[in-house]
């Protein structure tokens, strides 16, 4: 079973600094896409960036773009969030998911949509706030 793990949310300042982890103990991780979700109450779950298997693709939402990042680390098993410049507005449940099916391109104008995703974290919260 592919189960990915989030870590690394909490309570941070406007204008600081979170890195979110996304671990997946699975042999297939290499040839996965990751890709990053947030949720607000009352809101739809937001699909801000997604990362292809050998960094062949990326998307990042425009709401993140300049200050959100995302990497992978395949010798680790994990992806990264890696969040600067954080606003009261970036306050939300984050989910780190990847699709049923390995080699999936993450295209540049072509945000992740949460059906192509079947494998979900438990997600970590992250709160702005002074």
């Amino acid at each position: 079973q592919v189960q990915p793990v989030e870590s690394g949310g909490g309570l941070v300042e406007p204008g600081g600094s979170l890195t979110l982890s996304c671990t997946i103990s699975d042999a297939t991780f290499k040839d996965r896409a990751i890709a990053w979700f947030r949720q607000v109450p009352g809101k739809a779950r937001e699909g801000i960036s997604c990362l292809s298997p050998a960094k062949d693709g990326e998307y990042v939402a425009d709401s993140v773009k300049g200050r959100f990042t995302i990497s992978r680390d395949d010798a680790k098993n994990t992806a990264y969030l890696q969040m600067n410049s954080l606003q009261p507005e970036d306050t939300a449940v984050y989910y780190c998911a990847t699709p049923r099916i390995v080699y999936f391109v993450c295209y540049r104008n072509s945000p992740p949509r949460t059906y192509e995703y079947p494998f979900w974290g438990q997600g970590t919260q992250v709160t702005v706030s002074s």
